[in-house]
């Protein structure tokens, strides 16, 4: 992707959060400008064309505004022509327990072009809605062990057939990257007014075999310029 596009999607996917307040919206544009993972996230093969989005941990609604930002670029005359065409959200549904995240998002992607439901509730008891992408973006070391087992299973039995998951973790393997990124997400927790966390990590191999062992095929996916040590997967029901 070139520069000049990244930034033009970065300032219309951010521009919405402006009505929530600065924090809300200097959040968006530091993450979508400096996180590699959205970048990632448009290219080819790796999301659907089309098709109904879980966003688990959604936060803000970043992955909503964000895709639906390209979209809106792509159907107008500066999209390059070498740059694969973005993938549509056809329903959006976002959950998190932060309730001041939840209502960033209801007030930035209230003018989507698409079905938008968030959710605030806790992802351990919560009901799956139906959806062809689920999405697990830095959350998973936040659950204890059992917990982050017993959740997988749930998104496997959900997921249709065809169904993909996207989820970033850290490789706990990884040494000084690896801690360097675990303080970072405990600093972003305390930011939020959450409580000093517990960070329940494993090793990539093991990350790896779990969701294996739960009924996924699962393709560590490149983000050009990844720092610390996190790894997108894109996971398959087996």
């Amino acid at each position: 992707m070139s520069r000049s596009i990244q930034r033009r999607l970065v300032h219309q996917a951010s521009a919405p959060y402006r009505p929530a307040g600065p924090w809300a919206w200097h959040f968006a544009r530091g993450k979508l400008g400096g996180d590699p993972l959205f970048a990632a996230l448009l290219g080819p093969g790796l999301l659907p064309a089309d098709g109904r989005y879980l966003d688990l941990g959604c936060g803000q609604g970043l992955l909503a505004s964000w895709l639906h930002a390209a979209n809106t670029l792509h159907a107008g005359p500066d999209w390059p022509a070498a740059q694969a065409a973005p993938p549509r959200i056809s329903a959006y549904h976002g959950l998190d327990m932060h309730a001041a995240a939840i209502g960033h998002a209801r007030q930035a992607l209230a003018g989507c072009d698409f079905p938008v439901h968030l959710e605030l509730g806790d992802l351990c008891d919560c009901v799956l809605p139906e959806a062809d992408v689920i999405t697990l973006f830095d959350v998973l070391h936040y659950l204890p062990a059992s917990a982050q087992e017993q959740l997988l299973r749930r998104i496997h039995r959900s997921l249709p057939t065809g169904g993909r998951l996207l989820l970033r973790v850290g490789d706990g393997a990884a040494g000084l990257p690896h801690h360097l990124s675990r303080i970072v997400d405990s600093l972003v927790v305390r930011a939020q007014g959450g409580a000093w966390p517990r960070l329940h990590c494993r090793p990539m191999t093991a990350w790896q075999a779990l969701l294996n062992e739960v009924g996924f095929r699962t393709e560590p996916w490149p983000m050009v310029g990844a720092g610390f040590a996190n790894v997108l997967l894109h996971a398959r029901p087996l």
